[in-house]
């Protein structure tokens, strides 16, 4: 609870800068708090905070979450320096919603009791609504923030009912007690009823098909900055969180809901695969990539073992810091360009060869080609889930296969046209190259040598 405070606290004074300087300290406040949070996650949680453990149990696995979501939003608000160079008006209020939001994803991931996790799925979707709509004169990112007020309003009506239906089965809202009733739960309808309905709440916030509903439109319309953080910090948050909830309060009766995920994945990695090879777009092919992703880390369902949440923590690491690193690139190119389909990458290697080749290893990664962390993560949660539902890999496979094909298309852009479409003397800057090399550093690095990731986060 301690990072909590203090990342709560650190939105408050990123927020209360708005007051000085156009809000330009805001960010630096920001980075600052979230350093120190991020120092303290690797300290033992002080003893004064044990009173809370029935609502809320900062234990390893949380401490790990919270680190890896604490780097994800640092490396986001580095560079959001660039990223919001137009919103000088309002910048204060971006980063300390972006801080109240990562507040919620740390409920998210120490949650004990059901209301604990309703707190922090709302305190983790409220600003984002807020966020979606941030470019005021654009009424893509206006429709994207109704839809996402939407997509959340029918997720939160799914997971209370949800939880109704628990509380009244059981009498209860501890995961624990949940747990012990659901080993006994064999023929007790409302109860089974209650977890699909909870089931289907969180597929709403992890985006999978056909739950995703208006998630790539959401990703496309919101200032792209904002896209990379509900991509990355949101669903890092979202996903350990049903993960955890699945598997401790539900998991007396994993047959029944298995086989609803089972269907969940294999429409979600068809769908989104499919409908990503279709775009013309780089960053709605990247709203489509990111739902794809949500399928391939629901298959750490299947066949869990002691070291499934190794599994996913390094896959989500992995598909966040490709995220950041390709939205390095998109960002400047639709800064520069006012566009961000495929075309408008043309030539980019020529001018900027750096942030070319962090968006191309970042690429690589997601497709999961061999070393690169993305391959990693994928063997890790494929081989995993292999054991019990082999057919499912396969569709997985075939899914990262069809990706190859939409994530060649910015890279040959960049690289393979002779001529540049940059007309412009603007240059990257420095703290913008050296995030650059940091990202295609680890990605590289994870990639070789996985043992790498135990080190960073002390494992």
């Amino acid at each position: 609870m301690t990072v909590f405070i203090i990342v709560f606290l650190t939105a408050l004074a990123s927020l209360f800068a708005g007051t000085f300087g156009s809000g330009k300290w805001s960010r630096y406040f920001g980075i600052f708090g979230l350093l120190i949070a991020l120092y303290v996650s690797y300290l033992p949680e002080c003893s004064f905070f044990d009173q809370y453990k029935n609502m809320f149990e900062f234990g390893a696995n949380a401490a790990l979450f919270t680190k890896i979501s604490i780097v994800t939003t640092i490396f986001i608000f580095i560079i959001a320096g660039f990223a919001f160079s137009n919103h000088r008006s309002h910048q204060s209020e971006l980063y300390a919603l972006m801080l109240f939001s990562l507040c919620g994803g740390i409920i998210l991931f120490s949650y004990q009791n059901l209301v604990t996790l309703f707190l922090g799925v709302e305190i983790l979707s409220i600003p984002l609504y807020v966020l979606a709509g941030a470019n005021k004169t654009d009424l893509r990112s206006t429709e994207a923030s109704m839809k996402y007020l939407l997509m959340g309003a029918f997720a939160t009506g799914f997971l209370l009912f949800g939880v109704a239906m628990i509380y009244g089965t059981t009498g209860s809202f501890d995961l624990y007690k949940i747990h012990e009733f659901s080993t006994s739960a064999e023929g007790n309808l409302m109860f089974k009823l209650g977890a699909i309905m909870m089931l289907v709440a969180l597929a709403f916030k992890v985006s999978l098909a056909p739950f995703h509903m208006w998630s790539p439109d959401v990703y496309q319309g919101a200032p792209s900055l904002i896209s990379v953080f509900m991509m990355t910090v949101v669903k890092i948050s979202a996903f350990f969180g049903f993960f955890r909830l699945m598997t401790i309060a539900f998991v007396g009766i994993i047959p029944d809901w298995i086989q609803v995920i089972g269907v969940l994945v294999i429409i979600t990695l068809l769908l989104a695969n499919a409908m990503g090879l279709a775009q013309s777009n780089a960053k709605k092919m990247l709203a489509y990539s990111s739902v794809s992703h949500a399928g391939y880390i629901a298959l750490i369902f299947f066949g869990i073992t002691n070291a499934s949440i190794y599994n996913l923590a390094f896959y989500l690491f992995a598909y966040a810091i490709a995220t950041v690193g390709m939205f390095m690139s998109l960002i400047w190119v639709e800064k520069l360009k006012r566009e961000t389909s495929f075309m408008a990458f043309k030539g980019l290697s020529k001018n900027e060869p750096l942030i070319s080749v962090v968006a191309a290893i970042s690429l690589m990664s997601m497709a999961g080609v061999p070393l690169t962390a993305g391959f990693i993560g994928k063997f890790g949660i494929f081989s995993q889930a292999i054991v019990t539902n082999p057919m499912i890999v396969m569709i997985a496979i075939l899914g990262s296969a069809i990706s190859i094909a939409y994530y060649l298309r910015p890279i040959i852009a960049m690289f393979f046209y002779k001529e540049s479409s940059f007309n412009t003397t603007e240059k990257v800057s420095f703290t913008y190259n050296a995030v650059a090399v940091v990202l295609i550093a680890t990605m590289i690095g994870l990639g070789v040598y996985p043992d790498l990731f135990k080190m960073i986060f002390s494992l």
